[in-house]
């Protein structure tokens, strides 16, 4: 009598199983013929919305291809092309723009001639200098015209640049000076110059000064 008692219970568990996996199946399957019945109303709606449609016989795609990738390193052309922008003069004309004092000095038009004193009297201090000694003419140019740029960029106001006095030199005149001249004035960023004070170069150097950074 009890194992018959057991055995009803045991087939009683596995038909509630029965029946809560087939409820789970169907209401699986319910809910995809939900989800497809929407998905077919969406769509009959769009065709609705846009009127008779017609597929493509022939899919005619314009395929792009990549641009191609330029391998040369973009800062160092600019670099070139910022040093062919200089294109400072060796036959520019500065006699008629220095200024006949105790010593030949330069300040841009447009200014008085309080800020070359100034300079002289080293109002402004020196940031940074460069050394053109023993370099060739082409390359103190353009090592120069590089040294005035990136002081410039750094937003330096004063400079000195040693040009010598030219006391090896053939003849023992200063075969750098009347260059050095030419270029500072030729120079964006230069607003004037003049020559050093004794402890800081005398005859053989300039004290530059140069443009605020964004003017």
């Amino acid at each position: 009598m009890t194992m018959k008692v057991r055995a009803l219970a045991d087939l009683k568990t596995l038909q509630k199983v029965i029946a809560q996996r087939a409820a789970a199946e169907a209401a699986a399957r319910e809910a995809e013929r939900l989800h497809a019945l929407r998905i077919d109303r969406e769509k009959r709606l769009f065709e609705l919305a846009v009127g008779p449609v017609r597929p493509l016989t022939h899919q005619r795609r314009v395929v792009h291809p990549p641009a191609p990738v330029s391998t040369e390193p973009r800062q160092r052309l600019l670099d070139e092309h910022a040093v062919m922008r200089e294109a400072l003069s060796d036959e520019f004309d500065v006699e008629t723009l220095l200024h006949t004092d105790e010593a030949l000095s330069y300040r841009r038009p447009g200014l008085g001639p309080d800020v070359t004193r100034k300079l002289r009297e080293g109002h402004w201090s020196i940031q940074k200098h460069i050394d053109l000694h023993g370099l060739r003419t082409d390359e103190a140019r353009e090592a120069l015209g590089r040294f005035i740029r990136e002081a410039h960029q750094l937003g330096l106001r004063c400079v000195r640049v040693v040009h010598g006095k030219g006391l090896g030199s053939p003849g023992r005149t200063p075969v750098l000076k009347g260059r050095v001249q030419r270029w500072l004035v030729q120079k964006k960023e230069v607003l004037a110059f003049v020559q050093a004070r004794p402890a800081e170069g005398g005859a053989g150097a300039l004290v530059v000064l140069l443009k605020p950074v964004g003017r």
